[in-house]
Parts: structure tokens; sequence; C-alpha cells
């Protein structure tokens, strides 16, 4: 299979994307990390540690519908995230999240689905987040972790970004109508983890656990 991984200009990668980088780092820095800076108490660490450049996947724990804004929001260059088919049907919400990147996957299409958006969209120069566990837990840990993003590094040759959000679970917890305010929200990035040198399973499963284990023991640190 040919890895087509070089993008052309940022422009190009926009359009084709259906991005916008400058929208997204104007909405980033005006409005999502102020708000998370005031009522939540954001705390980031490592951010010296993403890459500003080339391929990336950005893997990460999960535990509030919070987490893709909070993420994103905490790397110093746009990151997209897979969302529900069903969202691109929503007007003026389809163009919102059209512009920061957002690529729909449907629902019950199965696994290659979404792995084939997500290297599509990392093909077109953007940063892919994924969540590791595929869904959320309550406690934020990573227990069970799925295959596909170290499926998708193999073929596109992308680093995994190992990031642990700490807290979010109690933002809006289950039942509740409205986001709870003034819960401490902190963020920790860890150190590249290369790409898999071969798509066998047993490298798959490998690398996988390697970034559940770099996820949870940032989790451990707690706030």
């Amino acid at each position: 299979m040919e890895n087509e991984t070089t993008p052309t200009t940022t422009k190009d990668n926009e359009k084709a994307q259906g991005g916008n980088h400058i929208l997204y780092m104007m909405f980033k820095w005006l409005v999502v990390r102020p708000l998370l800076y005031l009522f939540y108490q954001e705390r980031i660490y490592g951010a010296e540690n993403v890459p500003l450049t080339g391929n990336l996947i950005v893997v990460s724990n999960h535990a509030s519908d919070f987490d893709p804004l909070i993420v994103g929001s905490c790397m110093a260059r746009p990151v997209a995230f897979m969302a529900k088919e069903e969202l691109f049907e929503v007007p003026v919400l389809k163009q919102a999240i059209t512009a920061f990147g957002a690529y729909p996957v449907k629902r019950g299409a199965g696994d290659r689905a979404a792995i084939r958006s997500a290297i599509e969209s990392i093909n077109k120069g953007w940063a892919t987040g994924i969540f590791l566990e595929g869904t959320r837990t309550l406690d934020g840990k990573i227990t069970n972790p799925k295959l596909g993003a170290a499926m998708i590094a193999s073929k596109t040759n992308a680093p995994f970004l190992p990031v642990c959000v700490w807290g979010t679970e109690t933002i809006l917890p289950k039942g509740a109508k409205f986001p709870k305010l003034f819960q401490p929200v902190t963020v920790r990035i860890g150190e590249l983890i290369p790409a898999p040198e071969s798509g066998d399973r047993a490298t798959l499963e490998a690398y996988t656990q390697k970034c559940a284990d770099a996820i949870n023991a940032l989790h451990a640190l707690g706030r």
C-alpha cells in the first residue's frame, strides 16, 4: 500500500480536510482556553513534548464529552477528532465542526471506516486525536485499549503522543443536565512513542499496551 503521508501546503491541506487552522487557533485562544482556565483551573504539564510538524497521533484516556475540546486546546497545533456522522447533518454545527477539522464516522460502520477516516485526516496534514479505550470510562483509567491507533500509526508512520486528562469525569456526571463549574482539570502530555515497526498483531498489541501504560502512569500523578 502506497503511503501518501507528505502534505502539500497548509492551505491545500485545510481545503482538502475542510478545516481552517486560523479559525481553529482563534477559537482556541479567544474562547476555549480562557474558559478552561477560569472555570476549571486547568493545569497543563509537558506542553513542550508536542511536535509542531509531521504526522502525529494524539492518544488519550477519555472520561467526559468535553475531552476532545480539552485535549485539542492543549496542543500547540490543531488536532482533528472523529465525530458521529449525524452531527454533520445539523445546520451551523456542521460548518463549525468541519472548520475545526472533525471528520465523520458512520455509526455502526465498524472500526475499519473510522480507521480509514483517521488515515485520510493525517494524510491531509492534521494531527489526529484518538481515545485509546474507544469510549468513556468512569475513572479516566485505561483498562481495555483498542488497537485502532496502532493500526493507523503503522500505516502512516505517525508517532504516538500519550496524553492524560485528569478530573474531567466530574464536569458532567451521569444524570446531570448542565456542566459543573470550578472542577479542577489537569492535562499531562507525555513523551513521544515511535510508530510500530510493523503491522502484525503482536506488534500492534505491544505498542497499544505501551501507550496505555504511559497514559495510566500520567493519570497516577493526579492533580
